[in-house]
């Protein structure tokens, strides 16, 4: 017979992402979205970025 207490299994602290309650968002934040897509904001600046982007990405592979 052993002595002493029998000491209890800890539970997961995982939780699934599905499983967790989804905020609907902040109404500033979409209206803004909405007058940034009217604007068609994302192709007007796409378009003022692209000199700075490089033609490939990354740096030359090792021969």
């Amino acid at each position: 017979m052993a002595l002493g207490k029998r000491k209890r299994e800890e539970q997961g602290l995982r939780i699934a992402t599905t499983e967790l309650p989804k905020s609907p968002g902040h109404p500033f934040y979409q209206k803004l979205n909405e007058l940034l897509a009217e604007a068609k904001f994302d192709s007007w600046i796409e378009e003022r970025c692209q000199p700075y982007y490089a033609a490939t990405l990354g740096r030359p592979s090792i021969p």
